[in-house]
């Protein structure tokens, strides 16, 4: 197989300590080190987080955008845990027409996320997003089945520290099985949200169930009901950080994104309707698919 030419990546984040810059460094350099791609360079709005991280994993360290921009062919905006940054990240970075990988929440609300997109569109630069929940052997078994047209009822499980930051995962295996095409929700659960219900109506009367349950010791998992039978899916987790950052290099080398940006914005449509207040006495209606250029 023809070696890949090397692909340099520069990781932007609030602060560098993080699960998910950690995790991506090592798949890249071990697990994923045929794929010719490497992290080159990186910057934080938090200085010193940063540079202790870059000095530690020896990436080089820059202080501008421009200059990360220089050594790196992609970039990869991180904060997973602080979506509410990744409007200033991005507006930092996309100006610079690289390849750029928004890692998951993509935003805290459904406008900003439109705002991300606008944004990229008008430097013209490639953006993705996704959960790590879209690249499971969830989504292989029901290409075994016949695939998204052939599904019509889902449930997905899901946990984590709180219902605002890991909702994502099972809501990201939901609409990356049925699509964008959610009609309306509601929700039901306890007052606090640790452990929550999403009821989501589709078109053609498909339906699906987001369970989550914070703070327990739930697995990422699923049921995909097609006319023929019910299949519980339990997600492998040993390999869910290794098959997300491949797919991100996939979309990262190509230029081309490989996610249909209505369901990415479907997916913060769905978290903002989950916290309306109205969400647990009446449905929520959700706007079904966007314009997208």
């Amino acid at each position: 197989m023809k070696t890949q030419t090397p692909l340099r990546i520069g990781f932007v984040d609030y602060k560098l300590e993080n699960y998910h810059a950690n995790v991506f460094l090592d798949a890249f350099r071990n697990a994923l080190k045929d794929r010719n791609a490497m992290v080159s360079g990186c910057l934080a709005l938090d200085d010193s987080d940063g540079r202790a991280w870059a000095k530690k994993n020896n990436v080089a360290w820059f202080d501008t955008p421009a200059a990360l921009g220089e050594k790196c062919d992609v970039l990869m905006v991180l904060a997973p845990s602080n979506p509410e940054l990744h409007l200033k990240l991005c507006e930092m970075v996309l100006p610079l027409g690289k390849p750029t990988y928004v890692d998951k929440t993509f935003a805290p609300d459904a406008a900003t996320a439109k705002r991300i997109f606008e944004l990229a569109d008008k430097h013209g630069t490639p953006v993705q997003t996704t959960s790590a929940l879209r690249y499971t052997n969830v989504q292989t078994k029901l290409a075994e089945l016949g695939g998204p047209g052939k599904l019509r009822h889902m449930v997905a499980w899901g946990s984590g520290s709180s219902f605002d930051e890991y909702a994502i995962h099972p809501v990201e295996m939901v609409v990356s099985c049925m699509g964008p095409d959610a009609v309306s929700l509601m929700r039901r659960g306890d007052a606090d949200g640790k452990f929550s219900q999403l009821l989501i109506d589709f078109s053609d009367n498909r339906t699906a169930v987001v369970s989550v349950a914070c703070q327990t010791n739930t697995d990422f998992a699923a049921s995909l009901t097609t006319a023929k039978e019910t299949v519980h899916v339990t997600v492998n987790a040993n390999t869910l950080f290794t098959d997300t950052a491949a797919a991100i290099l996939d979309f990262l080398r190509s230029g081309k994104p490989n996610i249909d940006r209505a369901q990415s914005l479907m997916i913060r449509r769905i978290l903002d309707a989950a916290s309306a207040p109205t969400a647990t006495k009446q449905p929520v209606p959700l706007e079904r698919r966007v314009s997208r250029k």
